[in-house]
């Protein structure tokens, strides 16, 4: 049996590290979860592992608001100390403080 250990936190903010976006991490998969489809429709020189951990963000760019699911590798933690403004946010996190978003929703 293999165990994964998540890097990052829920209610971390987050930048990816190759896509102009940002995003405040809601839930972690311990590994890849998502569809067969998602996974084939990243480029195969881009495609990254699955056993690694998967984390879903209420992203944002210079353009929209979405949620974002990305692996771990192609994440590191977002050092400006901003806000991020996705509309969703109230609904499942705190005041932004401390670099980050203290939780408000129960956790199973």
């Amino acid at each position: 049996m293999q165990t994964t250990h998540a890097k990052y936190h829920i209610g971390q903010v987050l930048r990816h590290r190759k896509h102009p976006f940002r995003g405040v991490v809601f839930d972690v998969d311990a590994i890849f979860s998502n569809t067969e489809e998602w996974y084939d429709n990243i480029p195969e020189d881009s495609r990254p592992a699955k056993d690694q951990p998967f984390y879903h963000l209420l992203a944002e760019n210079g353009q929209s608001y979405y949620v974002a699911y990305v692996s771990e590798q192609n994440l590191v933690p977002d050092e400006t100390g901003e806000p991020v403004d996705h509309p969703d946010l109230g609904d499942l996190f705190g005041d932004f403080e401390d670099g980050r978003y203290p939780v408000t929703f129960q956790l199973n």
